[in-house]
């Protein structure tokens, strides 16, 4: 099945939660990528329906989303609030779930389920005595208890121990593998690149780049970065610098030097051949924006 944005917008009276954004989610894993606050939960939760677009159109398979309560019995979303009654255990709640979709054997569902994330032996615990990562478990039995061909997960991994993560990143992209459509959001690149096939990237609402993620690497590389650098002679390296193309400016500071690396590759393969060859011993060499905001920053500032 396949999601289609077109234009998409959301607003919360002066606040752009999400600006103008048109993407298509087909089958496999798609990773949605994007800093904290960048809109991510918002354009799951209107492609699940939850929201309306303040503007443009949601649809599935053609079918708009919106005031659509068919697109359930192919939709499942794992939110990243917890919503589940701690009063529960985890096999009532995973059930009422089946019996909520109307599944012709709720109780067989329900273990099903339970067993694909690997619950069985918690079943019967509370969900309040549950971690962080086990709540999260139990949300995406939740979701896949009728089998959805659509699966949408708001930070999925938040709160999993390393064995519990990778389990979930395998059983991801066994679904997506099996034709099923899958997004889920993150703010991790690392996440999503072992993942994912496909990724979004939304920075500040707006949709930034587009790509698997060796095209994002390379976007996220090849954008301009800034070095500090300490040597024993800052003068004459910063002359040596900026008569080659990859430099676009050396400052030079009682600190050091703030280099601007225009092609990073030329510029790290450069450093260390220009030293060598004026006598000079680099002592310091860091990046100086190398933050994962600032990357973002870069790659929304190039989409407009």
């Amino acid at each position: 099945m396949k999601i289609e944005l077109s234009q998409v917008s959301r607003w919360y009276g002066n606040v752009v939660a999400v600006n103008d954004v048109t993407m298509t989610i087909g089958p496999g894993v798609t990773g949605l990528l994007g800093p904290n606050g960048a809109g991510k939960s918002t354009l799951l939760h209107m492609m699940a329906g939850f929201l309306a677009p303040s503007n443009g159109t949601v649809t599935l398979d053609g079918n708009q989303v919106w005031k659509n309560h068919h697109i359930y019995r192919n939709v499942g979303l794992v939110p990243e609030r917890e919503g589940v009654y701690g009063f529960l255990t985890g096999w009532q709640f995973v059930l009422s779930a089946a019996k909520l979709h109307g599944m012709s054997d709720p109780v067989s569902a329900a273990s099903k389920a339970l067993a694909v994330v690997d619950m069985e032996a918690a079943r019967d615990r509370r969900v309040e005595t549950y971690s962080k990562g086990m709540k999260q478990r139990v949300k995406v039995a939740a979701a896949l208890v009728h089998d959805p061909a659509v699966l949408l997960l708001d930070e999925p991994f938040n709160g999993m121990d390393p064995r519990q993560r990778l389990h979930l990143m395998d059983l991801i992209r066994q679904m997506g593998a099996s034709g099923k459509t899958i997004l889920f959001s993150s703010h991790i690149l690392e996440e999503v690149e072992r993942v994912a096939q496909h990724i979004e990237v939304l920075v500040a609402g707006r949709h930034a780049a587009s790509g698997d993620f060796r095209e994002i690497r390379r976007l996220m590389t090849d954008r301009p970065h800034l070095f500090r650098i300490r040597s024993s002679d800052d003068r004459k390296l910063a002359a040596a610098l900026i008569v080659d193309g990859s430099t676009g400016g050396v400052t030079l500071g009682p600190d050091g030097l703030e280099v601007q690396a225009l092609e990073f590759r030329r510029f790290t393969w450069l450093l260390p051949r220009v030293a060598q060859a004026n006598g000079i011993h680099l002592q310091q060499v860091s990046p100086a924006d190398e933050d994962l905001e600032s990357v973002f920053a870069y790659l929304i500032n190039r989409s407009a």
